[in-house]
């Protein structure tokens, strides 16, 4: 691969060419022996794209940077989000300018489903959208108001 000259983002830090994401420094690290030969490249300070799955090198202290592919060994993989389960206390909830809010469960962004009319489904009536909620699209939980109050409790559906 071609060099690479590595941009400062404006908190000084250097930036990923391909995606404009913020590098991780590593420090170098100790000789290793690969395939019975002293590696000696472990021993030079890297910048790591977790995201792009790269790292940078820089070449004799000129301000270029070789790209390399990272070993899977060294890749960080994505933390999954908590997601709170048990009893979850009444919580108060409210609309941001955009119409969400932040679910108590996930931290993701929920969407606010005004109240409406009950709907015929299959032959029957259905209820579950007559009350003001929050629907959490990425942990599924949903959020109805108690009546009278400002605040939302968990639900099972």
């Amino acid at each position: 691969m071609g060099l690479v000259k590595l941009e400062l983002n404006a908190s000084r830090k250097k930036i990923c060419p391909t995606c404009g994401g913020e590098l991780r420094y590593a420090e170098g690290g100790q000789v290793t022996v690969v395939n019975g030969k002293v590696d000696m490249d472990a021993t030079l300070p890297k910048h790591i794209c977790d995201k792009c799955g790269v790292f940078y090198r820089e070449l004799l202290h000129s301000g270029f940077y070789n790209v390399f592919d990272l070993p899977a060994s060294e890749r960080k993989k994505a933390e999954p989000r908590k997601i709170a389960t048990g009893d979850i206390p009444p919580t108060q909830l409210k609309r941001e300018a955009d119409g969400k809010c932040a679910c108590p469960r996930c931290g993701e962004r929920m969407d606010f489903v005004e109240a409406g009319p009950v709907q015929i489904v299959d032959g029957k009536p259905d209820f579950s959208n007559t009350m003001d909620h929050f629907v959490c699209p990425h942990c599924k939980s949903v959020f109805r108001k108690i009546a009278g109050t400002d605040f939302f409790q968990w639900s099972e559906k």
